[in-house]
């Protein structure tokens, strides 16, 4: 993060028309340094691609060629691609310099909040495109409407249509920057109108985002509840007090979907219940699927050993985590449990019933 924050300042500092040489051998330091760590970390992104995507066993260079194309590959290609190519053809440092400043997109990467703002507009693009589209009919026929009302009066200002859109979008966004005004009683009274259906309808995106981003944070940040702890089938037997005992242990986390939750050959630190989606156990001939209610991860907690098997989420999931600690706890103040959990996993060592991590 310190590296982008000094490839901003370099940008901005490269556009002052009145820079001192020791400023402008300061900023072209600073660009030098911020490319050669940019372009390193480029290429190691894309060597270490394969490594980073659980699917892509045997496939290495489809893996790269999937970071390549990804929104934060194109955004790390751009932060160095400019600066590259003007040693091939320069672009003019003014152009470099303010595509430089794409490099503040690769913060989504170290601020979760980014990606939430990019989750909640790709949920919500359908309402908001037909947002967009009720205020792109009003914009458009109240700047005829405007043309009507003032073309007589101000033939200059609002001689078209096209010129009138102009006044519709500065009126509608309630912005008035006063260079074109109604001046005849009608025109003013249409204004105003035109001034409150402006409010009115930024609020519906302001809405719609609002409703989208307490939908996606009440998802992730989804709070382990006794009622969602008796719904896990392996703690149907218990009664209320032992549940909420076992709520108490058990930490939430949401994950999205194609995202790998544990790896075959780690170190197995907790088992996982699932409370809503599905998660794929890589196994061999056939992977295996779990769902709402199953659970994973137990194998390497009762035999002590590694990661059995590589499990990734197939769609966005809550979970349950238990870690070992708590885990052997737990079993030991409820051997029914116990016994229930290694029932399933000496099932799934089994040779003909394949295995979970």
């Amino acid at each position: 993060m310190l590296t982008i924050a000094v490839a901003v300042a370099a940008g901005m500092l490269g556009t002052l028309p009145d820079a001192t040489p020791a400023i402008r051998r300061l900023v072209e330091a600073l660009v030098a340094a911020t490319l050669v760590a940019f372009t390193a970390e480029y290429a190691l992104r894309h060597w270490i691609a394969p490594d980073s995507d659980p699917t892509a066993v045997g496939h290495p260079w489809a893996a790269r060629a999937a970071y390549a194309v990804s929104f934060l590959g194109v955004i790390d290609l751009l932060a160095i691609l400019p600066r590259l190519l003007h040693f091939v053809q320069p672009l003019g440092n003014a152009l470099e310099h303010v595509i430089g400043l794409l490099v503040l997109l690769k913060l989504a990467r170290y601020a979760p909040g980014l990606s939430l703002v990019a989750t909640v507009i790709r949920n919500e693009l359908r309402s908001l495109a037909a947002a967009l589209v009720v205020m792109l009919v009003l914009l458009f026929l109240a700047s005829g409407v405007m043309y009507l009302l003032e073309r007589t009066a101000q033939p200059h200002v609002f001689s078209s249509i096209p010129r009138a859109l102009w006044w519709g979008i500065v009126t509608i966004a309630t912005v008035g920057y006063g260079d074109m005004l109604p001046v005849t009683p009608l025109g003013r009274l249409f204004g105003g109108v035109v001034m409150l259906l402006g409010i009115a309808m930024f609020a519906v995106p302001a809405g719609i985002l609002a409703t989208g981003f307490a939908a996606e944070i009440r998802k992730r940040d989804f709070v382990v509840t006794w009622q969602a702890v008796a719904r896990v089938p392996l703690f149907a037997g218990l009664d209320a007090s032992q549940i909420a005992q076992v709520a108490r242990l058990l930490k939430p986390q949401w994950v999205p979907a194609r995202y790998l939750i544990v790896h075959r050959g780690d170190a197995a630190d907790a088992m996982y219940f699932i409370l809503a989606g599905e998660v794929e156990v890589e196994l061999t001939p056939q992977p295996v699927r779990l769902r709402a209610g199953q659970y994973f991860g137990e194998i390497g907690l009762v035999k002590d050993i590694t990661r059995t098997a590589t499990v990734i989420a197939v769609t966005e999931c809550q979970l349950l985590a238990l870690d070992i600690g708590d885990f052997r706890r737990l079993m030991q103040q409820y051997p029914e449990l116990d016994a229930s959990i290694r029932a399933v996993a000496e099932s799934r060592l089994h040779p003909g019933a394949g295995g979970t991590p």
